[in-house]
């Protein structure tokens, strides 16, 4: 295992952390129990074990907002295995009378595009993406739990290890080709995380949970973090998109937006705690 890290550049203290760190991150991905037919969002979610995982960069590593790497440690949770596509995000809006968001493909309402139902829905403000998953019984995650369902557990640069981006495994740094752009939701399967969960990296950004706080890890708890306790303007946004360059799509990047954002290239999933739910702030 060492060696394998060695040769990817790890440094010898990381080494040492991930070795404390004593979870197997190349197990099969434990699905949540499957949907049913009476879910109103029937998505398959992928179970991410209790423990510990490495958060953030090493100081002098990526930007200074990622600074420090450290262990956090979080409960059992089950995140959507892949990003809310269209066809869930409209099925949402049938049933609540909830504003669609625009549509990033021409003119006409988005539910009268053909072909864009597996694409993921972008164009969603945070409050839509809290109000879909408050609807579908459950919730944004927080950084901590999007990044450990993103990288595992030692510490990893992309969701599929250390090795560079390329379009095999990513849909980043392009430029916009209408319904061209997005690619299906899970169909990049040689980018999928440790866990299996998919699209981690590139295709669309993911809003979650925290306040966005610069500063925020080098005071956070080690325990379950939820974000800054300050109030703002400013939400947390994962994983970079379609038009993201490489250094925006690792596993620690971090984004922000206002509440009233809305791009063609940010979209999001949820996640629904297993060991008790995690109040929105």
């Amino acid at each position: 295992m060492t060696q394998g890290l060695r040769k990817r550049g790890a440094s010898w203290n990381t080494i040492v952390v991930i070795a404390a760190i004593t979870c197997a991150v190349t197990a099969p991905p434990v699905m949540a129990a499957p949907p049913t037919s009476k879910e109103l969002d029937p998505v398959p979610m992928v179970t991410i074990p209790a423990g510990a995982f490495l958060m953030g960069n090493p100081e002098g590593k990526g930007r200074a907002d990622e600074w420090p790497q450290r262990s956090v440690h979080l409960d059992e949770f089950a995140i959507d295995q892949v990003e809310v596509t269209n066809e869930r995000y409209l099925a949402f809006v049938a049933t609540t009378g909830h504003r669609s968001p625009p549509n990033p493909y021409g003119t006409g309402p988005l539910s009268s595009v053909k072909g864009i139902e597996q694409l993921p829905v972008v164009q969603a403000t945070w409050y839509d993406a809290k109000a879909y998953c408050s609807w579908a019984k459950k919730r944004l995650p927080t950084e901590a739990e999007w990044e450990k369902a993103a990288r595992g557990t030692d510490g990893r640069l992309f969701p599929w290890g250390n090795e560079p981006a390329t379009s095999k495994w990513a849909n980043f740094d392009r430029e916009w080709e209408e319904e061209k752009t997005l690619h299906p939701v899970g169909s990049l399967s040689g980018g999928d995380s440790p866990y299996g969960v998919k699209d981690m990296s590139g295709n669309a950004r993911e809003w979650v949970q925290d306040w966005y706080d610069p500063e925020y890890y080098r005071h956070a708890p080690d325990r379950n973090p939820q974000g800054p306790d300050k109030k703002g303007v400013v939400r947390s946004i994962r994983g970079g998109s379609w038009h993201s360059p490489i250094s925006d799509i690792t596993t620690t990047a971090r984004g922000r937006g206002g509440f009233a954002l809305q791009t063609h290239g940010t979209g999001f999933r949820c996640v629904r705690g297993l060991e008790g739910q995690v109040q929105q702030k």
